[in-house]
């Protein structure tokens, strides 16, 4: 697979190397130039095979011959189900929390930890990574106890919910958690700070696990032809809503309809709204990005925006063909309501913005799917006030729920993240 930086065409890559690398020079994000569609003749042979095998051929397709243990990998990581559920009139959640960390990013992080693995030989790696939620959980347990490799995951102080700090901060080993003072653009920014200083970058063997590695995104794809293969009817007629924060699950969505898959899509976010209005207005503006009950969505410049644009771009699509919303708290408490009178579904507060934007746009004739990524009982406060229930906590949360968490807090400077992970590592 030959991969490309977005910002630096002459900068060309392996898969491999770039899951290593992460990202490309001045921050540059690695992406193909060219996807080799499916035949539809292909495609409804792939919906007839199991996740698991259906997913080896996919990746295998796009990766090629490189890592030759990728089967292996593939069925190591994709150990759990993404069932999807009827929550209202031709509508269903495909249910992407059944793993161990309970979301979405269960999927690309497992297969990502596998990839490195496999491919970085003897050297010492150190993951730096920045979450808004759950990103960091999957990180965290994916990569927890693997020999030669640390993990370094910063999240925004309070602004993530209590048992998502739990996944995170309760590990130990060669997980460190760090809060910073601040939002989670900072955060980020903090890690694309690190990765354009060249000395510590190679000093700790620098990487990331968010959604601007490669790996992560080619894990996603595979779920959404898992959706499409549950349909018992109404498989070309698909609408995808997607809750977007960084747009990497976005992103993977509009991978998979470029392999062949039939789907359009709807792009759904809360008050961090830059996507829909600029979609609006063509006027690329982020405003400060806010708190608010979708915490993972609390993203104001999304990193994976240009690979989307560069897919429409190689795809000869338009960014016209994009359905969107966006909706503030208590719109979002409202959708919640709505969902569970309707139909008994437990939305939590990313998936009920997903169901309330796929509303507004589904045609009769068509089947709606949003994405559910996190399992509800991992917002239960916010999820038993809202709806007035009383949300089972899973096995997984109720034992860590009563760990103690460890973490260290620090200001949004590079400098001192920069310390900080070398007294870690012992560097």
């Amino acid at each position: 697979m030959e991969l490309f930086n977005l910002k630096h065409h002459d900068e060309k890559v392996s898969f491999a190397q770039a899951v290593v690398r992460g990202i490309g020079r001045d921050q540059g994000l690695f992406f193909p130039d060219h996807i080799e569609p499916f035949s539809q003749e292909k495609i409804e042979e792939l919906l007839k095979l199991p996740l698991v095998q259906r997913s080896q051929i996919i990746l295998r397709h796009l990766i090629g011959d490189e890592l030759p243990e990728l089967e292996q990998i593939i069925a190591d990581a994709f150990c759990f189900d993404a069932p999807i559920v009827p929550a209202g009139d031709r509508i269903f959640c495909l249910e992407l929390f059944h793993g161990p960390t309970l979301a979405f990013k269960d999927f690309g992080a497992r297969f990502l930890a596998r990839v490195l693995s496999a491919v970085r030989g003897d050297k010492h790696l150190t993951i730096l990574t920045a979450t808004s939620g759950d990103t960091g959980a999957a990180v965290a347990d994916a990569f927890y106890g693997q020999k030669g490799i640390d993990v370094v995951v910063l999240y925004p102080d309070g602004r993530i919910s209590s048992l998502q700090e739990k996944l995170i901060a309760t590990l130990g080993g060669n997980i460190h958690a760090v809060r910073v003072k601040g939002i989670f653009d900072q955060c980020q920014d903090l890690v694309k700070t690190a990765f354009d200083d060249t000395e510590f970058k190679a000093r700790i063997g620098l990487n990331s696990a968010n959604s601007i590695n490669i790996a992560r995104l080619l894990a996603q794809v595979t779920y959404y032809f898992e959706a499409v293969s549950q349909l018992k009817s109404g498989r070309d007629k698909v609408v995808f809503s997607v809750p977007c924060g960084n747009f990497g699950d976005l992103t993977a969505g509009l991978i998979a309809k470029a392999l062949g898959l039939k789907a359009r899509f709807v792009i759904a976010c809360n008050a961090n709204d830059t996507v829909p209005r600029y979609l609006q207005s063509g006027t690329w503006d982020p405003h400060k990005t806010v708190a608010t009950l979708s915490n993972a969505m609390d993203i104001s410049r999304p990193n994976n925006w240009p690979r989307v644009e560069a897919l429409v771009k190689m795809q000869g699509w338009s960014l016209k063909d994009f359905a969107y919303g966006s909706l503030n708290d208590e719109q979002t408490e409202q959708a919640m309501r709505e969902i569970y009178k309707n139909s008994g579904y437990h939305a939590e507060p990313h998936a009920a913005i997903a169901c309330a934007c796929l509303k507004n746009t589904l045609k009769d004739d068509e089947v709606g799917i949003f994405l559910g990524t996190a399992h509800p009982a991992k917002f239960k406060s916010e999820v038993d006030r809202i709806l007035g229930i009383d949300e089972a906590l899973p096995k997984q949360l109720q034992e860590k729920a009563l760990l103690e968490s460890r973490s260290d807090l620090i200001d949004p400077d590079y400098e001192t993240l920069k310390a900080l992970v070398l007294k870690e590592l012992k560097l």
